[in-house]
């Protein structure tokens, strides 16, 4: 225990000097909330995987979804690295800065106010953020507030109570560079602590292969291979219609998530995204598919009860597995989560509070509201979202893994859509958007309210109507369909609007020829400046002299 508090005193101690320091750098707005446009690859791409990854995919999603699918809950993992990391990075990362950028957007409500010219968009999206991150943040709480009841036998709520004061010290002294460079020294915990936590978990049970073997002899479960032995250790588990919709939730949903996106607004160049691509897609590989690979032996650790239900319930049964570890990895495995929770805490009251702050405050003050007087509301707020969010997370019996279905089947199925198709599409319109906002939050809202009252049941192609998880995979489809569709029948803006707005992808420029001599007959001059404006130039043959230009021959 003594070795377990020191690792334990020695991170906070880190954390709150990373706040202190970056203190000096926050004053102002631009840089609380951005950090002056200027993050590294590593950085950012360190903030964009630990907020992506926390005590809920850990400790909530790991546990249950190992225990209902077994080993091809690993899928999960793998969905989280190529959809959710490298092609969000890929299709979304370069355009989401240039044109935030360009609009002067600190915040995803500003965004759809300038893109789709609608104030009323802006304070709509914003009031939505603030309501639906407070579920999301009180399941981080849940997380690692179970995690530490087995650790140290605190009571829960002083372990809520303790963690949101701690993220609220660095956060509303340091703001985003606070935030992102205690991302990158979590970021590295995370890293070696899950290679750890497997190899030792599955050497408690004699190993890869004798875990794989007591997995194979597993029965129970839900889904078309239901007490099929042999189905927690296949390819595909015995469920595997509901397996998607898990990995769509989780996957795709970072694509609609304002605290993920806002990462893209703060990337520093050109180089900063091709690095920060692989750094992030790798990070999610080793974190998330060995979150869930670890998940998926969660049957041979923990027996089921009566209806085949873990016995201590779904967000007992990681605590469980690691309880045998030596006091080194404990206190490695609590850090790890605390590392993993704090930095998507940090994050997601950040976003909160910017969102009210800039969307909301700002507006109705009419320029009365200066940049200090901002910073101050800013930070006022950031303490107002985590203690609203604690409130909730006292209620240590919600479902982990239904708080975050909820908050972010609404989030990323009101915003992913419109969002995407605005950087993409000329054509998008600001009824398309109205109508994704109405379709993600009124079908969260309507689940949720049909499901206390125990009138949802049966399954739909397959997948569980009642889970939250599956709603959220399908609102955020669901919008990708009807954006498009609304989009064609609805007005579309005036073209002169939207030729200014996506102006910042043609930008023109004029660049010293560098290569004029060819044995072809055109010639390719490149640009020797930055990446990001510069394109291949194509000259002419000919004499330079004159422009490039063919001399005409002579008659004779």
């Amino acid at each position: 225990m003594p070795l377990i508090i020191t690792i334990l005193v020695l991170y906070i101690a880190v954390a709150v000097g990373i706040g202190i320091y970056c203190n000096r750098k926050a004053n102002t707005v631009n840089e609380y909330v951005l950090g002056g446009r200027s993050v590294g690859p590593w950085i950012t791409a360190f903030a964009y995987g630990t907020s992506y990854f926390s005590a809920v995919i850990f400790v909530g999603y790991a546990g249950k979804f190992g225990w209902n699918f077994g080993i091809s809950s690993t899928w999960v993992g793998i969905g989280n690295c190529l959809i959710g990391s490298l092609m969000a990075w890929a299709i979304m990362g370069r355009r989401t800065r240039v044109m935030s950028k360009h609009l002067e957007s600190a915040t995803m409500p500003e965004f759809f106010e300038k893109r789709y010219l609608s104030k009323t968009l802006k304070v709509v999206a914003a009031i939505i953020v603030f309501i639906f991150l407070i579920p999301y943040t009180a399941s981080v709480y849940n997380g690692l507030s179970r995690l530490f009841e087995m650790v140290f036998s605190i009571d829960y709520s002083i372990c809520v109570i303790a963690m949101a004061v701690v993220t609220a010290v660095y956060v509303i002294l340091g703001g985003y560079k606070a935030t992102a460079y205690n991302d990158f020294v979590q970021g590295i915990i995370m890293l070696i602590g899950i290679a750890a936590i497997v190899i030792a978990t599955l050497g408690s049970k004699g190993g890869f292969y004798e875990a794989i073997k007591q997995m194979s002899e597993q029965t129970g479960g839900n889904g078309p291979l239901a007490n099929s032995q042999g189905a927690f250790a296949s390819f595909f588990g015995p469920d595997p219609i509901n397996l998607l919709g898990v990995i769509i939730l989780t996957s795709l949903g970072t694509w609609g998530l304002p605290q993920m996106v806002t990462k893209f607004y703060t990337i520093k160049d050109e180089r900063s995204i091709k690095s920060g691509t692989v750094v992030s897609t790798v990070f999610a590989l080793v974190i998330a598919g060995g979150c869930y690979f670890l998940g998926g032996f969660g049957r041979i650790f923990v027996e089921a009860d009566a209806n085949g239900a873990p016995v201590g319930g779904f967000d007992g049964i990681i605590p469980k597995m690691l309880e045998t570890l030596p006091d080194l990895l404990i206190g490695i495995v609590v850090v790890l989560v605390l590392s993993a929770s704090m930095s998507t805490l940090s994050s997601l009251v950040l976003t909160s509070s910017s969102s009210i702050t800039l969307d909301l405050i700002k507006p109705m003050m009419k320029g009365k509201l200066d940049e200090k007087k901002q910073l101050i509301v800013l930070r006022a707020f950031v303490a107002v979202f985590l203690v609203v969010s604690v409130v909730i997370a006292l209620n240590k019996n919600a479902l982990i893994s239904d708080l975050m279905g909820y908050s972010w089947g609404a989030l990323a199925g009101a915003f992913l859509a419109p969002f995407l198709y605005g950087l993409l599409w000329k054509k998008t319109t600001k009824a398309s958007v109205w109508v994704s906002f109405i379709f993600g939050i009124g079908l969260v809202i309507l689940h949720y309210v049909l499901a206390s009252m125990g009138m949802l049941s049966g399954t739909f192609l397959g997948f569980t109507v009642a889970s939250p998880v599956n709603l959220g995979a399908f609102t955020m489809v669901g919008s990708l369909i009807l954006v498009p569709i609304v989009s064609l029948i609805t007005p579309k803006m005036k073209k002169a609007d939207i030729d200014k707005i996506f102006s910042c992808y043609d930008k023109r420029v004029v660049v010293h020829q560098r290569e004029a001599i060819t044995a072809g007959s055109e010639a390719v001059a490149y640009a020797d400046g930055d990446a990001e404006a510069s394109a291949p130039v194509k000259a002419s043959s000919g004499n330079p002299s004159n422009g490039g230009k063919k001399k005409k021959k002579k008659k004779k």
